[in-house]
């Protein structure tokens, strides 16, 4: 009796490659199936829309161009000085906020909504560059988010669960994401030597992330660069076709007419690289996880020393190490170009590891899919505290609640009286916030490059709420700078000629002033 076998595969082997299929399709059922628990979050999240951080100077740059989108003025002060945060998507945002009945809140809900189907459909189409197979998008999309470090960095552009979650509404999150359409784009038109045409408008989306969103802007470029490095020898057209596209970028940044571009160079230094300091702080609490990622990264550089993704986390490194070491520490905004190929590599290896057959293959296997399991559930632990922002903080347990930030209350409370175009004094939180409702502060609750007088508005706005300024010299202040309305929550200005208006939930008062 002959037994004859359909594939010319050893029975041994093939038993195992059909073993490794069903792997390949239960690690690409839980992933999907992770994937999906994370988006749901993700939405419920953008429901509540928590305010934490910067939410207050993006609203209130959609509430100047809701209100004049062609001249709108500083987003915070009431000064005519251009802004960088007045960009092509706020631009769009600002128009959508102009239809009746839409507020201010409700687009930046909308704004998030876009973002995060921007960044998981351009995490999808970047991953299938890089590897076709089924599990890789979803395992990659979930290194992104959870392959972070045991304590979350809350900052834009940084895109952990945690940090999404507060910031998925920014900027920052529409541009990350069109910079992985970017590079999926851009992977593809090496490949197939693409026509004029996709260059040049791949010139142009390249400005527009610029614009949207400096910081990621540069992570776009490194990855962009990244890319070009690993296609190897191109020929003469292809490189003029990536000259012409280039120059549209710059002609994009050139023509915008809402701030300098350009200028935004002498911004570096002083006190920007201050409030980034803390960005090379803790590396390992913050980042630990990464390094299966980097350790992944090594057998991919020993298959090709020109793969994508090892040359984009070595131009990332080098340029948030060169920050370090001159001290320009706004240069660790880059850092997700290094940690994004990183967190990458992890899932990529894994997918790869699961196809592995013959000698070692199964202990591969095995080892690759638990050290990412284990790295994935120690990740997510360590961003629970997202879960806050869905499920009332009683029901947390105390070990998650404890991770949980919360919520800034708002100033919805001084709307009844405070008017759109009204000068706020205030100071602290208060004044990083007011504006988002429509009016403005006497300093700027951000740091402005464009604001000529910033030192000075921020000088008095401190000796206004000194304890030892007279109420005369208070009174010259608010002359000078046409102030109507005082937010404190000191109590220090009771019986200053001022007039209480309203309390806050929060136990300020806002004052009529004289």
């Amino acid at each position: 009796m002959t037994v004859r076998f359909s594939s010319s595969a050893p029975p041994g082997r093939a038993g195992a490659r059909r073993a490794a299929v069903r792997t390949a399709g239960a690690g690409r059922t839980a992933a999907l199936a992770v994937v999906g628990l994370v988006l749901v979050l993700m939405v419920l999240v953008i429901v509540r829309l928590p305010w934490v951080g910067d939410l207050g100077m993006h609203a209130a740059t959609v509430q100047r161009l809701r209100h004049s989108p062609l001249d709108p003025g500083n987003p915070l002060v009431d000064a005519d000085t251009p802004s960088p945060y007045y960009s092509p998507w706020m631009l769009l945002l600002g128009v959508v906020a102009r239809i009746p009945g839409l507020s201010v809140f409700v687009v930046l809900r909308l704004a998030a909504v876009a973002g995060l189907a921007l960044l998981v459909t351009g995490v999808w189409r970047y991953v299938r560059t890089l590897s076709a197979h089924r599990a890789a998008p979803a395992l990659a999309l979930l290194g992104l988010l959870l392959l972070w470090g045991t304590t979350p960095l809350l900052w834009s552009g940084f895109p952990g669960l945690h940090s999404l979650a507060l910031t998925v509404s920014y900027p920052s999150t529409f541009a990350l994401g069109l910079a992985f359409h970017f590079w999926a784009w851009l992977t593809g038109a090496l490949r197939r030597e693409a026509g004029w045409a996709v260059w040049l408008g791949l010139g142009a989306l390249w400005g527009v992330i610029l614009l949207c969103h400096q910081f990621s802007g540069v992570v776009a470029t490194v990855g962009a660069v990244a890319t070009v490095l690993a296609a190897g020898r191109a020929g003469r057209v292809v490189w003029l076709r990536l000259g012409a596209g280039v120059v549209v970028g710059a002609v994009v940044l050139w023509v915008w007419p809402y701030y300098d571009f350009f200028a935004l160079f002498g911004a570096a230094g002083g006190g920007l690289d201050a409030v980034h300091r803390e960005l090379y702080g803790h590396p390992v609490a913050r980042f630990g996880l990464v390094l299966l990622g980097v350790a992944a990264l090594v057998p991919r550089a020993r298959r090709d020393r020109r793969d994508p993704l090892v040359v984009f986390f070595a131009l990332g490194a080098l340029v948030v190490a060169a920050g370090w070491l001159s001290g320009h520490y706004s240069w660790g905004r880059a850092l997700p170009a290094a940690l994004i190929p990183a967190q990458l590599a992890a899932a990529l290896e894994a997918v790869g590891a699961v196809g592995a057959v013959g000698a070692g293959g199964r202990w591969l296997r095995a080892g690759w899919t638990a050290l990412l399991a284990g790295a994935l559930l120690l990740g997510g632990w360590a961003q629970a505290g997202a879960l806050g922002y869905v499920v009332p903080r009683g029901a947390l347990p105390a070990v998650v609640e404890d991770r949980y930030r919360v919520p800034w209350a708002g100033y919805h409370w001084i709307t009844p009286w405070v008017r759109y175009g009204d000068v706020v004094m205030a100071e602290g939180r208060a004044a990083r916030q007011i504006p988002a409702y429509g009016p403005y502060t006497v300093a700027p609750g951000y740091p402005d490059f464009f604001l000529p007088d910033e030192e000075r508005r921020v000088a008095v706005t401190e000796a206004y709420f000194g304890e030892r300024t007279p109420p005369s010299v208070r009174r010259g202040m608010e002359r000078e700078y046409g102030v109507r309305w005082v937010v404190d929550r000191t109590g220090g200005l009771e019986g200053d000629g001022l007039r209480v208006v309203a309390r806050g939930p929060e136990g300020e008062a806002l004052y009529a002033v004289p």
